[in-house]
């Protein structure tokens, strides 16, 4: 008698497919975990820039929310023909970012200032102190 036969076949199967659906799902959470890291970055980089929080309080303006653009900077015109920028999230806090062309400018300069510090934080890393990186070290 063989291991498919014995019913052996299908436990490990079984097993096995149990340990890959764990393994996705834990891989889909940790992915999750980073991008409401990301957005929450975002946001606080928005506000700092001096976009408008502003939350659906109806269940018409969470239907506006859900048709925009996802976690997107979008360029539009508002009532007053001025240039605005939005941004939605109608996953996490049900809100929209509105700011001003001088808004979205001063973002782009956090986000350059942001991607300097970081680098500069890198560069001040001492990686002697971890040790050698391999047979080369």
């Amino acid at each position: 008698m063989n291991a498919k036969n014995s019913g052996l076949g299908r436990s490990f199967s079984r097993a096995t497919g149990g340990a890959l659906a764990l393994c996705a799902l834990l891989s889909f959470s940790g992915c999750a975990q980073i991008q409401q890291s990301e957005t929450q970055s975002t946001e606080r980089m928005l506000a700092a820039a001096g976009f408008q929080m502003k939350f659906a309080k109806t269940p018409a303006q969470s239907a506006q929310v859900a048709a925009l653009p996802q976690r997107k900077l979008t360029r539009t015109t508002g009532p007053d023909g001025a240039i605005r920028f939005v941004w939605a999230d109608a996953t996490d806090c049900k809100c929209i970012y509105v700011g001003t062309e001088a808004a979205y400018d001063r973002y782009q300069k956090l986000g350059v200032q942001q991607e300097i510090a970081e680098e500069n934080e890198m560069a001040s890393m001492d990686w002697d102190s971890w040790g050698g990186w391999g047979p080369a070290w």
